[in-house]
């Protein structure tokens, strides 16, 4: 009886065609619903908010480094209170995922050319450096805009790049690339035949550039702070460039041959420049040291700079004439070589050496009187007017007779001690050794400046300070402090 049951139901069309139908309605179902999970498996739900969520539908998957790990269910716009509209997306993800570290990031990205999109994740760091767990989001808990970087970028965004302007910009870059390559067969070959002796010499330069030392990141960002600062100034920029476009236009003219030949001679230059460079640098920084020495000079020749000027203007000429008395002092430089070079010569040198080493304290004391107070000028031009008084028949000494007062100690004849009164006039006037501005001495000039104090005796230099004003002989007006 049971094997007439089996049979009847295996051999009823009725039955064998409801559960066919049965099988393939729980097969739709479940294709139907894969991409939202499969029924009674346990997920693990999070909401994220993003910026936009253009072209993104609802089962579209959501990876993490590249592996499918849920789906997105459901997409609503989030209104804020600025305003701003944003998109809510609830996403299904597999329980492996959780929880999701706080510090990951999520971006909505292409998928393919044709708009298909995804939603990519980035994992957050899951530990933090003590050791510890790093806090993760829970289940249902919503993932905040901050997270939602970088900002994407669309492929329509990418192609509004190219519009017609730069379409243009594009075709004339390939037209004057290609007549900058054409005829240029050889040198390519040459370039690339070298091209291995650069590429040791390039990979340690790309080691010191991916260095942590470098900073790498820092010139880029650095770059784009650059740029943001000449953002303001672009057209300005781009009229330099107009300028540009005739400056070179100018240069195309001299191309051929100076700056072919230029260029030419450019790598033997660059070679020599690597040879000799390093044996500059001394020279380089010795200059400087002296630059930095000279400095207090050149700021104090700033007030002389017009008096050099003149000197300059004045001076050329008389180079161009020196010539010819540089011609005749060859002989005398000649001379004086032979004499250098008598052995007998040291020895006068030392002697004089020694000469100007004892005098040097006796001109130092009596440099003064005549730089300082003229006094040798106006000795020998007195001495010269003593006798400039005369007639057809000669000149006669100029001299007045001075009388001697009378009294006790008198400077008329032979006296006991020096003349000190008791009238006004008999006392004793002498200064033998007059202060010059010598070393040690204050800076005056006593002589023929000091006062007659009436009624005293006054032996030594004067009370009080005299100055420096003398007379000056041969006085040129247009020269500041005068001459002579």
């Amino acid at each position: 009886m049971n094997r007439r049951g089996a049979s009847s139901i295996a051999g009823n069309p009725v039955l064998i065609g409801a559960a066919t139908t049965l099988v393939t309605i729980v097969a739709v179902f479940l294709a139907y619903n894969a991409n939202n999970g499969l029924p009674f498996v346990p997920v693990y739900e999070l909401r994220a908010d993003v910026p936009s969520a253009a072209n993104l539908v609802q089962g579209n998957e959501v990876r993490i480094g590249g592996a499918r790990v849920g789906v997105v269910s459901e997409i609503a716009p989030r209104r804020h209170r600025n305003g701003a509209v944003t998109a809510l997306l609830t996403m299904k993800l597999q329980k492996d995922v959780e929880p999701l570290p706080k510090d990951s990031t999520l971006i909505v990205r292409p998928r393919s050319a044709l708009g298909l999109k995804y939603v990519e994740i980035t994992l957050g760091d899951r530990r933090l450096p003590g050791g510890r767990a790093a806090p993760g989001f829970r289940n249902g808990d919503t993932i905040p805009l901050a997270n939602a970087t970088p900002r994407p970028v669309e492929i329509d965004e990418v192609f509004n790049t190219f519009d017609a302007p730069t379409r243009d910009a594009a075709q004339a870059n390939l037209r004057e690339f290609g007549n900058a390559f054409a005829g240029r067969g050889d040198s390519l070959n040459e370039a690339i035949e070298v091209l291995p002796q650069l590429l040791p010499n390039l990979e340690r330069v790309m080691r010191t550039l991916s260095a942590p030392d470098t900073e790498l990141d820092r010139f880029f960002r650095a770059l784009g702070a650059a740029a943001a600062e000449a953002a303001p100034v672009a057209e300005q920029q781009a009229q330099l460039f107009v300028n540009l476009d005739v400056t070179f236009r100018a240069l195309a003219e001299v191309a051929r041959p100076y700056i072919q030949e230029s260029i030419g001679e450019a790598p033997p230059t660059m070679d020599e420049a690597i040879r000799v460079f390093p044996f500059q640098r001394r020279f380089l920084a010795n200059n400087e040291a002296l630059f930095r020495e000279l400095r207090p000079g050149v700021r104090a020749l700033r007030g002389a700079a017009p008096d050099l000027a003149d000197a300059l203007e004045i001076g050329t000429p008389t180079l161009i004439r020196s010539q010819i008395l540089n011609r005749r002092l060859i002989p005398l430089f000649q001379s004086l070589e032979r004499f250098a070079n008598d052995p007998q010569v040291p020895m006068g040198v030392r002697g004089l050496t020694s000469l100007v080493r004892s005098l040097d304290p006796t001109l130092a004391h009596l440099a003064p009187a005549q730089a300082v107070c003229n006094y040798v000028t106006l000795f020998f031009r007195n001495a010269a007017s003593l006798l400039s008084e005369g007639d057809a028949n000669g000149t006669w000494q100029r001299f007045i007779v001075v009388i001697t007062p009378t009294g006790p100690n008198n400077e008329g004849g032979p006296s006991s001690a020096p003349a000190n009164g008791p009238s006004r006039e008999n006392h004793l006037h002498t200064n033998p050794y007059p202060n010059t501005a010598s070393p040690g001495q204050p800076r005056e000039c006593e002589a023929a400046n000091e006062d007659y104090l009436a009624g005293r005796t006054v032996i030594g230099n004067v009370p009080g300070d005299q100055g420096t004003d003398v007379d000056r002989t041969q006085r040129d007006p247009s020269v500041p402090g005068g001459g002579g």
